[in-house]
């Protein structure tokens, strides 16, 4: 197909998890250094935040806010797993006043960094998309930002005909959990959201199979589509995906993915 018809798409690529750890960061900053991401989603309440932030806000990509309802907590005791909150939040047993607390302490953290707001918001899991949670989110972003609305993730999938069955599946379920209502409330308040999101998989595989998923994503991709990654220059301790942030480090940085770029048509930059 070599991008004809879709030539001249540009995509967001956007890496997340920055400030989760020292090898996320430096993965992060040496992509960014070489334009293979545009974008960069923060946790702001992790460990390495602090330290690597400053060289972030000069690497000339959108910032944005990661929100994180299920990793870093000041005790284990507070930190919910991630079925507890989506169990919680369908059933409206989230405190609004808990999600407003913790909203605002990695709004605050954020602003604190860069001394701007983000330029787009999305979340850890996706959890800024479910119930109860996406209600305080846009509420805060509506009177915090007024001015300057950040833009949203939707994690609205794309069709993607030849994909294995089971990253298909498994980006069908995380929409399910409310692409379409955070789509409804962003646009009931004039915030911009992304057209579709790309990148979801088992975190398995290694290089190769990570590389023919990625040559499958740019060539479905459309304009305004977000490619989320999760790269990593070394593993991170007690982290699911394991050595597979490196494998996606490694493609994402080698001379193929910017060829495929070329061969697909399609060019990395901002959502604006």
């Amino acid at each position: 197909m070599n991008g004809t018809p879709l030539s001249g798409r540009r995509i967001v690529v956007c890496a997340d998890d920055f400030g989760m750890d020292a090898s996320v960061d430096l993965a992060i900053l040496a992509l960014a250094a070489r334009k293979r991401v545009s974008a960069a989603s923060c946790m702001t309440l992790g460990p390495s935040f602090g330290t690597y932030a400053g060289l972030l806000g000069d690497a000339g990509i959108e910032t944005g806010l990661h929100v994180d309802f299920t990793a870093f907590f000041d005790t284990p005791a507070e930190r919910p797993s991630l079925s507890v909150l989506i169990a919680r939040s369908y059933a409206g047993l989230l405190d609004e006043a808990w999600i407003d607390a913790r909203l605002a302490r990695q709004f605050d953290a954020f602003e604190q960094a860069f001394g701007r707001p983000p330029a787009y918001v999305d979340g850890h899991q996706h959890v800024h998309q479910l119930p109860h949670i996406r209600t305080r989110l846009v509420a805060l972003l509506a009177r915090r930002y007024a001015h300057a609305l950040p833009w949203l993730r939707s994690t609205r999938p794309a069709p993607l005909p030849g994909m294995p069955r089971p990253p298909r599946l498994k980006a069908r379920v995380i929409a399910a959990l409310g692409a379409a209502g955070l789509a409804r409330l962003a646009h009931g308040h004039g915030m911009r959201t992304n057209a579709r999101l790309l990148g979801v998989y088992g975190f398995e595989g290694g290089e190769q199979h990570y590389a023919a998923l990625v040559r499958k994503w740019l060539r479905h991709a459309g304009d305004r589509d977000v490619l989320m990654c999760h790269p990593a220059v070394a593993p991170v301790a007690d982290d699911p995906p394991g050595g597979q942030r490196v494998a996606e480090y490694r493609v994402l940085a080698g001379p193929a993915f910017s060829r495929w770029l070329d061969e697909e048509g399609v060019r990395v930059g901002p959502l604006a």
